[in-house]
C-alpha cells in the first residue's frame, strides 16, 4: 500500500546539481544514476556503447550519456553544464551536470543556482582539495539547502572505512562553518555501481541510504508562500478598446508570497501606496494568488508604475537604496574593476550603476578575505558595493533568492558579468547534520 508520504514525493520536483574536481567521477555518477533507474532509452545507450567500444573500451562508458560535446568526449572531462530530466516512481528530478576545472567554476554558479541540492563528489584517494571546498564555498553563497558528500571511487581504496570516515569528517567541519544547514555524507563507487542505485555489497559497515534514495526522500520545500509577498511588474496593459476604455492592469510573475484583492500594496521604488482592487489570470477573476502564479493586478489609483517596478504589501515592503553591497562570482572573461559602469539587472528592472569599492576577495582554502583586491578576475568570488543610478529595492539574498539576486551587465556588449547574492555572504554557521557520536564511531 503507498504510504502518504510517497504519494506527496511522488508529485514534488527536485533540481540538484553535481560538482567536484575534475576526474572525480561526476559523469559516471550521473550516467550510472540514469542507467540503473531505467531512464535511458535503449537507442541512447546502443549509441554510448557503440562510441565506448570505437575508443577500444569494452564496457560503456557511462559518462558519455552527459558529456555531449565533442570536446568533452574527446578529453573526457566536462565543460558545459549538461541538464537532464529523469523521474522515478517517487519523485521527478532536473539535474545540472557542472563541469569540474577551475576556470569552469563560473558554470557551477548557474547550475547550482536554482537547485535545492548540490552533489559534491570526492575521491577517495585525494580526500578533500581546493575544488571541493571551492564547490561547497558555491552552494554555500547561494544557500544550497542541501549538499551531498559523495565519496567516489572507494573501490580503490578496498572500501575502507577509516578512509570514508576521515573525508567525511574534513568536508563537514567545513561545510559547517560555512552555514551549510544539512550534509549527508555517502560512500559511493560510481563505475561500479556500489551505494548509487542499489545498496553496495562490499561496505556492509554503511547502513545509510544510497544516492537515489536519498533524492527521493530528501524533504523539498516549494512553498513560496510563507516568503515575503514580491510582484516584479513585467508589463502594462492599457487595452484602450471599446470593451476595456478604462483597464489597467500590471501583469507579471509573482516571485513570492500571497497577494489578495482588498490588501494595501507599496509599489516600489515611488514608496506610493494603494489598495488591489481585482487579480486577473486567464481571462478569470479571482480573490487571491500566491507564487509562482503569472496574474495581472488592477490596483485602486493610478499611480505611474512601469516594468521593474515592485509591488508589495505596505506593512512588509523590502528597503530601497542606490547603495547594494553583495557578494559576487564573476563569470566573465573580463576583469571587474573599481569605477567600472555597469549595468544592474534586477527581477525585471535595470538600471545603470558603478563598482564603487570592492572591499575583499574569498581565499577558499582558508575563508580569509583578500583585502583590496582592485579587481575581480574570471571565478573570482569577492564583495562589492555598487551605487545606482535609480534606487532599487533588494532583498537579502538570504530572504530570497529571487528579489535578493541580481546580474551585473557589460553596458557596451551585454555580456553578464557577474552573478550577485545582496546582503551576508555567508549564513550563520549551523550545526552538521553528519555528526560523531560519543564513540566516535560513524552514526548513520
Amino acid at each position: 500500500m503507498t504510504t502518504t508520504a510517497e504519494q506527496l514525493s511522488a508529485t514534488t520536483l527536485l533540481r540538484f546539481a553535481t560538482a567536484g574536481s575534475v576526474d572525480d567521477g561526476k559523469s559516471t555518477l550521473v550516467g550510472r544514476l540514469l542507467h540503473d533507474s531505467k531512464a535511458v532509452l535503449t537507442d541512447q545507450l546502443e549509441a554510448v556503447e557503440q562510441a565506448s567500444l570505437s575508443r577500444g573500451q569494452e564496457a560503456p562508458d557511462l559518462a558519455l550519456l552527459t558529456d555531449g560535446l565533442r570536446a568533452e568526449r574527446e578529453q573526457g572531462i566536462t565543460i558545459d553544464v549538461a541538464y537532464r530530466y529523469f523521474a522515478t516512481a517517487r519523485r521527478r528530478f532536473i539535474l545540472a551536470d557542472t563541469p569540474g576545472h577551475v576556470q569552469y567554476t563560473r558554470n557551477m554558479v548557474t547550475g547550482a543556482s536554482t537547485a535545492e541540492l548540490a552533489v559534491v563528489l570526492v575521491d577517495a584517494r585525494n580526500g578533500v582539495v581546493e575544488q571541493t571546498r571551492r564547490h561547497a564555498a558555491v552552494a554555500a553563497l547561494l544557500r544550497v539547502p542541501h549538499v551531498v558528500l559523495a565519496v567516489n571511487k572507494m573501490d580503490l581504496v578496498d572500501y575502507a572505512e577509516p578512509v570514508f570516515a576521515a573525508i567525511a569528517e574534513e568536508f563537514t567541519a567545513y561545510a559547517a562553518s560555512l552555514g551549510v544547514p544539512e550534509i549527508t555524507a555517502i560512500p559511493i563507487s560510481a563505475l561500479a555501481g556500489d551505494n548509487v542505485v542499489e545498496p553496495s555489497a562490499h561496505m556492509d559497515w554503511y547502513g545509510g541510504p544510497t544516492v537515489l534514495e536519498h533524492l527521493e526522500t530528501v524533504p523539498v520545500s516549494h512553498d513560496l508562500t510563507a516568503c515575503h509577498a514580491r510582484f516584479p511588474v513585467q508589463y502594462v496593459i492599457r487595452p484602450q478598446s471599446a470593451e476595456h476604455p478604462d483597464y489597467r492592469g500590471y501583469a507579471g510573475q509573482i516571485a513570492a508570497g500571497v497577494f489578495r484583492v482588498g490588501e494595501a500594496v507599496s509599489v516600489l521604488p515611488s514608496g506610493r501606496t494603494t489598495t488591489i482592487t481585482g487579480i486577473d489570470a486567464l481571462g478569470e477573476s479571482m480573490d487571491i494568488a500566491w507564487a509562482p502564479q503569472s496574474v495581472t493586478l488592477r490596483l485602486a489609483d493610478d499611480i505611474d508604475i512601469s516594468r521593474g517596478d515592485l509591488i508589495a504589501p505596505a506593512d512588509d515592503a523590502p528597503a530601497v537604496s542606490q547603495d547594494v553591497e553583495a557578494t559576487v562570482c564573476h563569470v566573465a572573461d573580463q576583469p571587474l574593476s573599481v569605477g567600472q559602469r555597469v549595468l544592474l539587472k534586477h527581477t525585471t528592472r535595470t538600471v545603470k550603476a558603478i563598482v564603487k569599492d570592492i572591499p575583499s576577495r574569498l581565499t577558499l582554502d582558508d575563508l580569509s578575505q583578500h583585502p583590496a583586491p582592485g579587481q575581480l578576475v574570471a571565478n573570482d568570488i569577492g564583495r562589492v558595493v555598487v551605487r545606482t543610478a535609480e534606487p532599487l529595492a533588494l532583498d537579502p539574498y538570504e530572504y530570497s533568492r529571487r528579489t535578493g539576486s541580481f546580474l551585473l551587465i557589460d553596458p557596451a556588449d551585454g555580456t553578464t558579468l557577474s552573478a550577485g547574492m545582496a546582503g551576508a555572504a555567508f549564513a550563520e554557521a549551523a550545526e552538521a547534520v553528519v555528526t560523531a557520536d560519543d564513540d566516535a564511531e560513524w552514526d548513520f
